[in-house]
């Protein structure tokens, strides 16, 4: 593996965590209504879908016989856009634009929200709490699963998960210290480069576009990294300037 394997592996591993950290919340608001055998078969429920959706759509890609670039191409363009999501949040959070994300007030809102329900509906909200984290882990692994390996991608997606359980198991409360947003804007700029390399490259060429080949990688990462600070401090300096002091 070269560096631009571990770099998405990192990448998979880093947003998985996050991932599977808003669905261990969830899970453990759940465990704490209806119990922990009821919740963790929930929640083990939908990640054998996450699972089975990986597996079915690496297989079917990997089945398509066509020109690897329009392949890449297409899945940087994805990545573009899929990262532009997360790179926009932790850049609206940095600037104070939006609320931090605090894993113990999403805690209580959920044991509010299920403090006099069924132990059906419990159970439904933990599965779907799950799935809907695991689906973004699903296309990650997926579109990063490509380059370093399908393999790869689902065993970095897995390590996260099994390392946001034990932590989640010693604490046993919600994983508030885990710095999500600084994570977040990691996440955001490693998909905006890796989107930005092989979509550009995938459709002109990498050679030509691209003459430094995987040594771009970090330069792009710098780049979308000091961007997005820039962008931050410039709404948050607007936000403290006399017009946001007048409102």
């Amino acid at each position: 593996m070269n560096a631009t394997d571990w770099g998405g592996l990192a990448t998979i591993f880093i947003a998985a965590g996050v991932e599977w950290v808003e669905a261990f919340t969830i899970v453990l608001a759940v465990a704490l209504t209806i119990g922990w055998a009821r919740a963790t078969g929930a929640a083990a429920s939908a990640l054998l879908v996450i699972a089975a959706l990986i597996g079915l759509t690496g297989f079917g890609l990997n089945a398509i016989r066509a020109d690897f670039n329009i392949i890449r191409g297409g899945i940087g363009i994805f990545l573009l856009l899929f990262g532009l999501r997360w790179y926009a949040k932790a850049i609206r959070r940095t600037a104070g634009r939006t609320r931090l994300h605090d894993e113990d007030a999403a805690f209580a809102r959920t044991r509010d929200g299920i403090g006099g329900a069924e132990a059906r509906v419990a159970w439904v909200v933990a599965f779907k709490g799950v799935l809907l984290e695991g689906l973004e882990v699903w296309l990650l692994v997926v579109a990063l699963g490509q380059t370093v390996g399908y393999g790869e991608a689902s065993a970095g997606a897995a390590a996260a998960l099994l390392a946001v359980v034990a932590a989640g198991i010693a604490v046993h409360r919600p994983l508030a210290a885990v710095p999500e947003n600084a994570l977040k804007m990691f996440v955001g700029c490693a998909l905006l480069s890796f989107g930005t390399f092989w979509g550009v490259g995938g459709l002109l060429g990498e050679t030509a576009t691209w003459p430094l080949g995987d040594a771009t990688l970090p330069l792009l990462f710098v780049f979308y990294l000091a961007a997005g600070r820039l962008i931050a401090t410039l709404v948050r300096q607007s936000l403290s300037g006399p017009r946001g002091a007048r409102a």
